[in-house]
């Protein structure tokens, strides 16, 4: 599937810029699927705003690819349907980015899947690769690409990603079949090499630029980039977010996506005004990306490396009663000590990041 096969929403929205959560796996008291929850977040997710849904990624956990859980295409396949039921539904097209890992066989075999399970583009995982050279992974990316469009991802080395330089992206993103890049070095150097990069090639207008920075969203959604490229200056924008962190209170992150997005376009970048009528009243900018960075620490745990951060997000939905607990296929991953004390101050501390309220009106209809 090519670029020019895709729906015209989804290029235009991407373009646009957008909310993406990353969807958590809904697991019951015996780690075994448990559809009613998984259908609640689709549902949830949706009504929240949000403009795609991505899947069979970090949050969804990596282990439904292994044999002995044999998840990966049943989750992916019943997620893919659950979206397109409850989009109809209520009117609305929802973007579905699915996850492609492993060495090109897998990935090759995980991307004609996704295809054929109706997702619109692959959100490419390179961490198999990082004992190879740049060559023999940008060969690797190419063969994908051939298959369906790609998300390309800078994932932080603390959960598995590896270092990519400055002339990878530029290699990159001269590559066919790109729909956008999500980055997230959690490194402000590294966030700037691929930006850089993609305007080095040329490709500012092409290739969706979508921050999966946890620790540094707001910022990240506010800040215009400028180089000089070939004697002339070139700008571009990270327009949106494909984060783990939008997989829990939501509506608030598609409430600050609109803000932000309000904000730049009336040239404004004070935003008080446009705080003020989303519920952000008495921030400014950097108080509130901050804020955000401080919830993202509790419920990924970043005081732990991120060991509980699936745990962490799995048991802020637990309380809001869209999952049924904090099981992981792992039953070694759980909440980090002292984590959920956390998430108790960061909810107390920042009430106006927290959609309790919207779900609390609406839950009853998720589950039934």
């Amino acid at each position: 599937m090519k670029l020019q096969d895709l729906p015209a929403f989804v290029r235009d929205r991407m373009r646009e810029g957008t909310v993406i959560p990353a969807i958590p796996l809904a697991l019951d008291k015996d780690r075994k699927f448990d559809l009613r929850h998984q259908r609640a977040l689709a549902r949830y997710y949706i009504e929240s705003g949000v403009g795609g849904l991505a899947v069979g990624v970090h949050t969804t956990q990596f282990e439904i690819r292994e044999e002995k859980y044999g998840l990966f295409k049943p989750v992916l396949s019943e997620v893919s349907r659950l979206i397109d039921e409850h989009a109809k539904a209520t009117g609305r097209q929802i973007i579905k980015i699915g996850g492609v890992c492993g060495r090109t066989e897998q990935a090759a075999e995980e991307a004609d899947f996704l295809v054929h399970a109706g997702y619109h583009a692959g959100l490419l995982s390179l961490s198999a690769f990082k004992h190879n050279s740049m060559s023999a992974i940008l060969a690797h990316i190419r063969e994908i690409a051939d298959r369906i469009p790609l998300v390309g991802f800078y994932l932080q080395p603390a959960v598995g990603g590896l270092v990519l330089p400055y002339e990878f992206w530029r290699e990159f993103a001269q590559i066919e079949n790109i729909l956008a890049i999500k980055i997230a070095p959690f490194n402000r150097y590294r966030t700037i090499d691929v930006v850089r990069a993609v305007c080095d090639a040329g490709k500012e207008g092409e290739i969706a630029l979508f921050t999966g920075n946890d620790d540094n969203i707001v910022v990240d959604l506010l800040t215009e980039f400028r180089f000089m490229a070939g004697g002339m200056e070139r700008k571009a924008r990270i327009v949106g977010g494909l984060l783990g962190q939008w997989c829990v209170w939501t509506r608030k992150a598609v409430e600050l996506h609109a803000a932000v997005r309000a904000a730049l376009s009336h040239a404004d970048a004070s935003g008080t005004a446009v705080l003020r009528s989303l519920g952000f009243a008495g921030r400014d900018w950097l108080t509130l990306a901050q804020e955000v960075t401080d919830a993202n620490a509790a419920v990924f745990d970043a005081a732990n490396g991120f060991s509980g951060c699936i745990p962490g997000i799995h048991e802020v939905l637990r309380r809001q009663g869209l999952l049924a607990g904090t099981w992981c296929l792992n039953p070694d991953e759980v909440l980090s000590p002292g984590q959920a004390e956390e998430i108790d101050r960061v909810c107390a501390a920042y009430p106006h990041l927290v959609d309790d309220d919207f779900i609390k009106d609406r839950i009853a209809g998720w589950l039934a």
